[in-house]
């Protein structure tokens, strides 16, 4: 008998719900899907605490990028609620100097009335460098930049600083999970996620060919395919 089990979703930095956008209808078909609020909190700690108050007791956790520091800090506070991790082009490390100042120079930035100017500048970052002159995927990275917004873009930013290192807990998460990497991430060194994999019990790995760090976005299909996979083990 098949049942069904909530997932929730959670967005990276500077996304909005559509980076989901063409996984949820598979997803949708086995659970109620919610995409986590992570624009109201400037502590990744808070991000996790609200996922934690609207969410079911018991459902299957998702997060691309900060929406995996959000993941891992889940994790720490209840992992008993968790049937299933899934870790999208994430990092359990912290950052380094530079990656810290580039950040403040990105507050610095959207404080003095330049926002509009960052999506552009990340776009290297964000996806596979044969795809950065993409008109349809670089207004898409604009979209989700405006629905975003200033003032939630620094609270993001401020809160991704002020994380905690997640590897000391890796080997205590006990729940299947799937951690899925773009092969050319230029944000995220794919190794970060072979870390992660290699750290967990019985993780399972996939490497996207041809892909950056927005993998739902840039290879849709067999990320799509990856996280059906798993939602599908968890409720069969």
């Amino acid at each position: 008998m098949t049942t069904t089990l909530p997932i929730v979703l959670v967005p990276g930095l500077l996304t909005s719900p559509r980076l989901y956008g063409e996984q949820l209808p598979y997803l949708w078909r086995l659970g109620p899907v919610t995409i986590a609020a992570i624009t109201h909190d400037d502590s990744i700690g808070a991000m996790a605490g609200r996922i934690l108050a609207d969410a079911p007791p018991r459902f299957a956790l998702a997060g691309l990028s900060m929406g995996g520091y959000v993941a891992f800090e889940v994790m720490r506070r209840a992992a008993g609620r968790v049937a299933g991790l899934a870790l999208l082009n994430t990092t359990a490390r912290l950052d380094g100097p530079a990656r810290t100042e580039r950040r403040r120079a990105q507050i610095a930035l959207a404080g003095s009335g330049r926002f509009g100017e960052i999506a552009d500048q990340l776009l290297p970052l964000l996806v596979h460098p044969d795809r950065v002159g993409e008109p349809a995927l670089r207004d898409l990275v604009r979209v989700m930049a405006d629905e975003t917004g200033p003032d939630a873009f620094v609270r993001q930013q401020i809160a991704v600083m002020g994380r905690p290192d997640s590897r000391p807990g890796l080997a205590a998460i006990g729940c299947p999970t799937l951690v899925v990497v773009g092969e050319d991430d230029q944000l995220i060194p794919p190794s970060h996620s072979v870390e992660i994999a290699d750290r967990l019990p019985g993780a399972r790995l996939v490497t996207v060919p041809d892909c950056g760090h927005l993998c739902t976005l840039e290879q849709p299909g067999p990320v799509t395919d990856a996280l059906v996979d798993w939602a599908t083990r968890l409720v069969t």
